[in-house]
């Protein structure tokens, strides 16, 4: 992704704390602080001595093309470089909150469709104002959790212990989807069975050439097993596999092209685990070429994606507010 050179020259003047205007917004940054800068980044880029403005404009040219970009994003350097940038340990008495500098970034930014904001985590991240796209660098689904983190974990898990199928598609796996990227998210719901083809949710996902691919979900709330005859709360692998054959046959109508395509890839989503014996099952039943087609999530990966995106939890899953004496006392 390219933005405009008054964009990148006016961001880099804010790294370098050129402005006049912005001295007490920004810190000034000499040759050795700029290098020190990028490599806070997780950048290798050393300050040559050039003059520092037109440095700094080509070496965002680069970040922005960087590993992980895409054709209407920026890459994850480039939005590493926003946090760092906007670190509130770097305020200064007259902008203590950094309101007056994110501002200052935001004039910048809008020219390209894009917002900066503190999240909850008090990191600045950028937004894509057309679709409310919230980009974040590459958040590592298997990294130790912060204990603010588990705690939202902890009330995730007992969401999930109690809610229906339709929530845990409409609350959770929706949201999730659409901050990972997936375009025209469209879940079938259970009003119609009739009409789903063994899919509950299709999407599709542009690749970086602009290549799209459709991917169909098959979700049940409980555990996925392998048993004979499962249990109330859990699914058997084999009904799966004949939803998700009949998934991967039968052809969707794409209202973006006005044309009907086949899905490329399944997922098996439960709200459950999935077990192992289940599976090895389905493993067995899959040939070389069809294997690569199915993809499994099951309740920790749902869980450890929605935590580590910092995705809201669904209103039904906040604790109710404490209620006073007070409220008890007649008018």
């Amino acid at each position: 992704m390219n933005f405009k050179n008054r964009t990148l020259t006016q961001i880099a003047d804010m790294i370098c704390g050129n402005f006049l205007q912005t001295e007490s917004y920004f810190r000034y940054r000499s040759s050795k602080f700029l290098t020190d800068f990028f490599y806070d980044c997780d950048t290798d880029y050393d300050h040559d001595g050039s003059t520092r403005g037109i440095w700094v404009t080509e070496t965002l040219k680069k970040i922005l093309q960087g590993p992980n970009s895409e054709p209407n994003m920026p890459a994850d350097g480039f939005l590493k470089v926003i946090q760092v940038l906007m670190d509130r340990s770097d305020a200064t008495n007259e902008d203590s909150s950094r309101k007056n500098a994110l501002e200052m970034l935001n004039v910048e930014l809008s020219r390209e469709g894009f917002e900066a904001f503190y999240a909850e985590d008090r990191k600045c991240y950028l937004k894509h104002i057309a679709s409310q796209k919230v980009l974040k660098p590459f958040a590592n689904p298997h990294r130790p959790f912060s204990n603010v983190e588990a705690k939202k974990k902890e009330t995730l898990v007992a969401y999930l212990n109690g809610c229906s199928e339709d929530e845990l598609i409409e609350d959770i796996l929706l949201p999730l989807l659409r901050q990972l990227g997936f375009y025209r998210i469209t879940a079938a719901g259970h009003k119609d069975k009739a009409l789903e083809y063994g899919k509950d949710i299709w999407m599709k996902y542009m690749l970086p050439t602009q290549h799209m691919l459709y991917f169909g979900i098959q979700v049940k709330k409980g555990k996925l097993d392998a048993a004979g005859m499962s249990k109330s709360d859990n699914a058997n692998i084999g009904e799966i596999h004949n939803q998700v054959t009949m998934m991967l046959g039968h052809e969707i109508f794409d209202p973006e092209i006005g044309k009907k395509v086949l899905v490329d890839h399944a997922f098996i989503v439960a709200g459950g685990d999935i077990t192992k014996a289940a599976r090895n099952w389905l493993g067995g039943k899959l040939d070389a070429s069809k294997r690569s087609q199915i993809m499994f999530m099951d309740r920790e990966d749902i869980l450890n994606l929605f935590i580590v995106n910092n995705l809201p939890l669904p209103e039904a899953a906040l604790p109710e507010p404490a209620v006073s004496d007070d409220d008890d006392l007649p008018f």
